[in-house]
Protein backbone atom coordinates (compact mmCIF):
# COMPACT_ATOMS: atom_id res chain seq x y z
CA UNK A 1 0.00 0.00 0.00
CA UNK A 2 1.40 3.40 -0.90
CA UNK A 3 1.87 5.70 2.05
CA UNK A 4 -0.84 8.35 2.27
CA UNK A 5 -0.63 9.76 5.76
CA UNK A 6 -4.31 9.13 6.47
CA UNK A 7 -7.13 6.61 6.39
CA UNK A 8 -7.01 4.05 3.58
CA UNK A 9 -10.44 4.96 2.20
CA UNK A 10 -9.31 8.54 1.71
CA UNK A 11 -6.32 7.39 -0.36
CA UNK A 12 -8.23 5.26 -2.84
CA UNK A 13 -9.54 6.62 -6.15
CA UNK A 14 -13.33 6.95 -6.17
CA UNK A 15 -13.68 4.14 -8.72
CA UNK A 16 -12.17 1.74 -6.19
CA UNK A 17 -14.76 2.65 -3.58
CA UNK A 18 -17.76 1.75 -5.71
CA UNK A 19 -19.17 -1.76 -5.38
CA UNK A 20 -22.38 -3.51 -6.30
CA UNK A 21 -25.31 -1.84 -4.55
CA UNK A 22 -28.63 -3.43 -3.63
CA UNK A 23 -31.23 -0.76 -2.84
CA UNK A 24 -34.23 -2.17 -0.98
CA UNK A 25 -37.37 -0.02 -0.75
CA UNK A 26 -40.78 -0.79 0.71
CA UNK A 27 -42.79 -1.04 -2.49
CA UNK A 28 -42.85 -0.46 -6.24
CA UNK A 29 -43.63 3.26 -5.98
CA UNK A 30 -40.80 3.98 -3.56
CA UNK A 31 -38.36 1.91 -5.64
CA UNK A 32 -39.40 3.81 -8.77
CA UNK A 33 -39.03 7.17 -7.02
CA UNK A 34 -35.54 6.31 -5.74
CA UNK A 35 -34.47 5.23 -9.23
CA UNK A 36 -35.90 8.37 -10.85
CA UNK A 37 -34.12 10.61 -8.36
CA UNK A 38 -30.87 8.74 -8.91
CA UNK A 39 -31.08 9.25 -12.68
CA UNK A 40 -31.95 12.93 -12.25
CA UNK A 41 -29.06 13.52 -9.83
CA UNK A 42 -26.65 11.68 -12.10
CA UNK A 43 -27.56 13.89 -15.05
CA UNK A 44 -27.34 17.16 -13.09
CA UNK A 45 -24.04 16.22 -11.46
CA UNK A 46 -22.62 15.31 -14.87
CA UNK A 47 -23.27 18.92 -15.99
CA UNK A 48 -24.25 18.21 -19.60
CA UNK A 49 -23.94 20.93 -22.21
CA UNK A 50 -24.07 21.55 -25.97
CA UNK A 51 -20.92 19.50 -26.52
CA UNK A 52 -21.15 17.30 -23.47
CA UNK A 53 -23.85 14.65 -23.59
CA UNK A 54 -25.12 12.42 -20.82
CA UNK A 55 -25.81 9.19 -22.71
CA UNK A 56 -28.67 7.28 -21.10
CA UNK A 57 -29.24 3.70 -22.25
CA UNK A 58 -32.74 2.22 -22.18
CA UNK A 59 -33.85 -1.22 -23.46
CA UNK A 60 -36.23 -0.47 -26.34
CA UNK A 61 -37.00 -1.94 -29.75
CA UNK A 62 -39.84 -3.32 -31.99
CA UNK A 63 -41.79 -1.48 -34.74
CA UNK A 64 -42.09 2.27 -34.16
CA UNK A 65 -45.54 2.60 -35.77
CA UNK A 66 -47.30 0.16 -33.41
CA UNK A 67 -48.98 1.94 -30.46
CA UNK A 68 -47.78 -0.77 -28.07
CA UNK A 69 -44.22 -0.99 -29.32
CA UNK A 70 -41.37 -0.08 -27.02
CA UNK A 71 -40.50 2.70 -29.44
CA UNK A 72 -43.94 4.27 -29.01
CA UNK A 73 -43.87 3.62 -25.28
CA UNK A 74 -40.62 5.52 -24.81
CA UNK A 75 -41.82 8.53 -26.79
CA UNK A 76 -45.20 8.70 -25.07
CA UNK A 77 -43.98 7.95 -21.55
CA UNK A 78 -40.62 9.69 -21.49
CA UNK A 79 -39.13 11.56 -24.44
CA UNK A 80 -42.02 13.92 -25.10
CA UNK A 81 -42.03 14.97 -21.45
CA UNK A 82 -38.41 16.07 -21.24
CA UNK A 83 -36.22 18.67 -22.88
CA UNK A 84 -34.47 16.59 -25.52
CA UNK A 85 -33.68 17.15 -29.17
CA UNK A 86 -35.44 14.28 -31.03
CA UNK A 87 -32.26 13.92 -33.09
CA UNK A 88 -30.48 12.86 -29.92
CA UNK A 89 -32.89 10.00 -29.20
CA UNK A 90 -31.71 6.88 -30.98
CA UNK A 91 -34.08 3.92 -30.98
CA UNK A 92 -33.57 0.66 -32.84
CA UNK A 93 -35.85 0.42 -35.87
CA UNK A 94 -37.58 -2.95 -35.93
CA UNK A 95 -38.84 -2.20 -39.46
CA UNK A 96 -35.41 -1.63 -40.96
CA UNK A 97 -34.86 -3.52 -44.26
CA UNK A 98 -31.56 -4.94 -42.98
CA UNK A 99 -31.92 -5.70 -39.28
CA UNK A 100 -28.30 -6.71 -38.73
CA UNK A 101 -27.12 -3.52 -40.37
CA UNK A 102 -29.47 -1.62 -38.06
CA UNK A 103 -27.92 -3.35 -35.04
CA UNK A 104 -24.38 -2.68 -36.24
CA UNK A 105 -25.21 0.98 -36.82
CA UNK A 106 -26.62 1.24 -33.30
CA UNK A 107 -23.37 -0.06 -31.82
CA UNK A 108 -21.48 2.56 -33.85
CA UNK A 109 -23.75 5.33 -32.56
CA UNK A 110 -23.01 4.26 -29.00
CA UNK A 111 -19.27 4.35 -29.67
CA UNK A 112 -19.52 7.74 -31.40
CA UNK A 113 -21.35 9.11 -28.35
CA UNK A 114 -18.47 8.06 -26.14
CA UNK A 115 -20.27 5.06 -24.72
CA UNK A 116 -23.28 4.80 -22.43
CA UNK A 117 -22.96 6.77 -19.20
CA UNK A 118 -25.86 5.07 -17.40
CA UNK A 119 -27.88 2.10 -18.59
CA UNK A 120 -31.26 1.61 -16.91
CA UNK A 121 -33.14 -1.65 -17.38
CA UNK A 122 -35.43 -4.20 -15.84
CA UNK A 123 -35.47 -7.99 -15.92
CA UNK A 124 -37.91 -10.76 -16.60
CA UNK A 125 -38.82 -13.50 -14.09
CA UNK A 126 -36.27 -15.71 -15.90
CA UNK A 127 -33.53 -13.18 -15.22
CA UNK A 128 -33.16 -11.77 -18.73
CA UNK A 129 -32.11 -8.15 -19.17
CA UNK A 130 -33.27 -6.26 -22.24
CA UNK A 131 -34.16 -9.19 -24.53
CA UNK A 132 -31.13 -11.28 -23.67
CA UNK A 133 -33.04 -14.46 -22.95
CA UNK A 134 -31.62 -17.42 -20.97
CA UNK A 135 -28.67 -18.90 -22.80
CA UNK A 136 -27.60 -15.61 -24.38
CA UNK A 137 -23.90 -14.99 -24.66
CA UNK A 138 -22.62 -12.77 -21.88
CA UNK A 139 -20.43 -10.94 -24.42
CA UNK A 140 -23.24 -10.48 -26.98
CA UNK A 141 -23.73 -7.22 -28.85
CA UNK A 142 -26.83 -5.53 -30.31
CA UNK A 143 -28.60 -8.10 -32.46
CA UNK A 144 -31.84 -9.79 -33.56
CA UNK A 145 -33.06 -12.12 -30.82
CA UNK A 146 -35.74 -14.80 -30.86
CA UNK A 147 -38.00 -14.34 -27.84
CA UNK A 148 -38.70 -17.07 -25.29
CA UNK A 149 -42.28 -18.26 -24.81
CA UNK A 150 -42.42 -16.66 -21.35
CA UNK A 151 -41.47 -13.28 -22.82
CA UNK A 152 -44.09 -13.57 -25.55
CA UNK A 153 -46.73 -14.44 -22.93
CA UNK A 154 -45.64 -11.51 -20.76
CA UNK A 155 -45.98 -9.09 -23.69
CA UNK A 156 -49.41 -10.39 -24.71
CA UNK A 157 -51.01 -7.85 -22.36
CA UNK A 158 -49.95 -5.13 -24.80
CA UNK A 159 -51.83 -6.88 -27.63
CA UNK A 160 -55.17 -7.58 -25.91
CA UNK A 161 -53.99 -11.07 -25.02
CA UNK A 162 -53.76 -12.10 -28.68
CA UNK A 163 -50.56 -14.18 -28.88
CA UNK A 164 -50.71 -14.18 -32.68
CA UNK A 165 -50.08 -10.43 -32.64
CA UNK A 166 -47.06 -10.53 -30.30
CA UNK A 167 -43.69 -10.30 -32.09
CA UNK A 168 -41.60 -13.44 -31.75
CA UNK A 169 -38.32 -11.61 -32.35
CA UNK A 170 -36.89 -8.31 -31.20
CA UNK A 171 -33.87 -6.10 -31.64
CA UNK A 172 -31.91 -5.79 -28.42
CA UNK A 173 -28.67 -4.51 -27.04
CA UNK A 174 -26.44 -7.38 -25.97
CA UNK A 175 -25.18 -8.24 -22.50
CA UNK A 176 -21.74 -7.11 -23.61
CA UNK A 177 -23.20 -3.82 -24.84
CA UNK A 178 -24.69 -3.13 -21.42
CA UNK A 179 -21.55 -4.32 -19.62
CA UNK A 180 -19.61 -1.64 -21.51
CA UNK A 181 -21.77 1.09 -19.93
CA UNK A 182 -19.95 3.11 -17.28
CA UNK A 183 -22.79 2.44 -14.85
CA UNK A 184 -25.80 0.12 -14.79
CA UNK A 185 -29.02 0.38 -12.78
CA UNK A 186 -31.41 -2.57 -12.80
CA UNK A 187 -34.95 -2.36 -11.38
CA UNK A 188 -36.45 -5.56 -9.94
CA UNK A 189 -39.85 -5.46 -8.26
CA UNK A 190 -42.51 -7.99 -7.31
CA UNK A 191 -42.44 -11.44 -5.77
CA UNK A 192 -42.59 -13.03 -9.24
CA UNK A 193 -39.03 -11.75 -9.79
CA UNK A 194 -37.68 -12.78 -6.40
CA UNK A 195 -35.94 -15.93 -7.68
CA UNK A 196 -34.30 -13.93 -10.47
CA UNK A 197 -32.96 -11.44 -7.91
CA UNK A 198 -31.64 -14.34 -5.86
CA UNK A 199 -29.82 -15.66 -8.94
CA UNK A 200 -28.48 -12.17 -9.66
CA UNK A 201 -27.19 -11.51 -6.16
CA UNK A 202 -26.43 -14.74 -4.31
CA UNK A 203 -25.33 -17.22 -6.96
CA UNK A 204 -22.54 -17.17 -9.53
CA UNK A 205 -22.48 -15.76 -13.03
CA UNK A 206 -24.57 -17.95 -15.33
CA UNK A 207 -25.63 -17.34 -18.93
CA UNK A 208 -28.99 -18.95 -18.14
CA UNK A 209 -29.64 -15.94 -15.86
CA UNK A 210 -28.13 -13.12 -17.88
CA UNK A 211 -28.70 -10.52 -15.16
CA UNK A 212 -26.11 -12.37 -13.07
CA UNK A 213 -23.38 -11.02 -15.38
CA UNK A 214 -23.65 -7.65 -13.65
CA UNK A 215 -22.05 -9.02 -10.52
CA UNK A 216 -18.85 -8.43 -12.49
CA UNK A 217 -19.64 -4.85 -13.47
CA UNK A 218 -17.74 -2.29 -11.37
CA UNK A 219 -20.76 0.01 -10.99
CA UNK A 220 -24.05 -1.89 -10.75
CA UNK A 221 -27.00 -0.72 -8.68
CA UNK A 222 -29.94 -3.09 -8.20
CA UNK A 223 -33.11 -1.32 -7.04
CA UNK A 224 -35.85 -3.56 -5.67
CA UNK A 225 -38.89 -3.65 -3.41
CA UNK A 226 -39.44 -5.85 -0.37
CA UNK A 227 -41.37 -8.46 -2.36
CA UNK A 228 -38.43 -9.03 -4.69
CA UNK A 229 -36.18 -10.00 -1.75
CA UNK A 230 -38.28 -12.98 -0.65
CA UNK A 231 -35.76 -15.55 -1.95
CA UNK A 232 -32.69 -13.81 -0.52
CA UNK A 233 -31.06 -14.90 2.72
CA UNK A 234 -32.07 -12.86 5.74
CA UNK A 235 -28.46 -11.83 6.37
CA UNK A 236 -28.15 -10.58 2.78
CA UNK A 237 -31.25 -8.40 3.15
CA UNK A 238 -30.17 -7.08 6.54
CA UNK A 239 -26.69 -6.28 5.25
CA UNK A 240 -27.95 -4.14 2.39
CA UNK A 241 -30.72 -2.58 4.47
CA UNK A 242 -28.00 -1.51 6.88
CA UNK A 243 -26.38 0.48 4.07
CA UNK A 244 -29.50 2.41 3.09
CA UNK A 245 -28.53 5.43 5.18
CA UNK A 246 -25.47 5.69 2.92
CA UNK A 247 -27.26 4.90 -0.32
CA UNK A 248 -30.03 7.43 0.34
CA UNK A 249 -27.39 10.14 0.25
CA UNK A 250 -27.20 9.47 -3.50
CA UNK A 251 -30.75 10.78 -3.99
CA UNK A 252 -31.28 13.16 -1.10
CA UNK A 253 -31.24 16.01 -1.54
CA UNK A 254 -32.55 15.91 -5.07
CA UNK A 255 -30.22 18.05 -7.17
CA UNK A 256 -31.95 20.87 -9.03
CA UNK A 257 -31.26 22.60 -12.30
CA UNK A 258 -30.80 25.79 -10.27
CA UNK A 259 -27.95 24.15 -8.37
CA UNK A 260 -26.50 22.95 -11.66
CA UNK A 261 -26.61 26.44 -13.15
CA UNK A 262 -24.94 27.84 -10.05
Amino acid sequence: MLGCGGREAECLPKAFLITMRLIILEDYDKASEWAAKYVANSIVQFKPGPNRYFTLGLPTALPRDHPESYHSYMWNSFFKHIDIDPNNAHVLNGNAPDLQAECDAFERKIAEAGGIKLFVGGIGPDGHIAFNEPGSSLVSRTRVKTLAKETILANARFFNGDLSQVPTMALTVGVGTVMDAKEVMILITGSHKAFALYKAIEEGVNHMWTVSAFQQHPRTTFVCDDDATLELKVKTVKYFQGLMHVHNQLVEPLQSIKNYND
